[in-house]
């Protein structure tokens, strides 16, 4: 199962988003292996303009299954930021929760922003 984090549902989402990203968001859907989990939702409810995209988001939201945050998820997102900042980097508080949000539930990442790269121990 992979967790698409927000940066790949929109370049999914975008008429002109990155191809590869598409492509990858599509097969997961296809097979049944994406979801999702609150953060990712809130940002892109929160992003969402207009009808159409408000209309395909509660589609997405109604049809993927959720994982969710538990404390083991919010522990393992603290622990990520401490890493962090002991090496001199800031990630976004939302994407070191949706880090900790796979790894504590064993989910491959699907993402298409750089901040995650800078995780420690976050695959290349």
């Amino acid at each position: 199962m992979t967790l698409i984090d927000t940066s790949a549902w929109m370049e999914a989402l975008r008429r002109d988003g990155d191809e590869g990203v598409r492509a990858q968001v599509k097969r997961l859907l296809q097979a049944g292996h994406a979801v999702l989990c609150d953060i990712v939702i809130l940002e892109l409810w929160n992003g969402a303009r207009g009808e159409y995209e408000r209309s395909r988001l509660q589609q997405i939201t109604e049809t993927l299954d959720r994982v969710p945050t538990t404390d083991a998820v919010w522990t393992m997102a603290q622990n990520l930021a401490t890493t962090c900042r002991m090496q001199g980097i800031t990630v976004p508080s939302t994407d070191l929760l949706i880090a900790a949000t796979s790894r504590v539930h064993g989910l491959e990442l699907l993402e298409a922003d750089s901040h995650f790269q800078m995780i420690p121990g976050t695959p290349a």
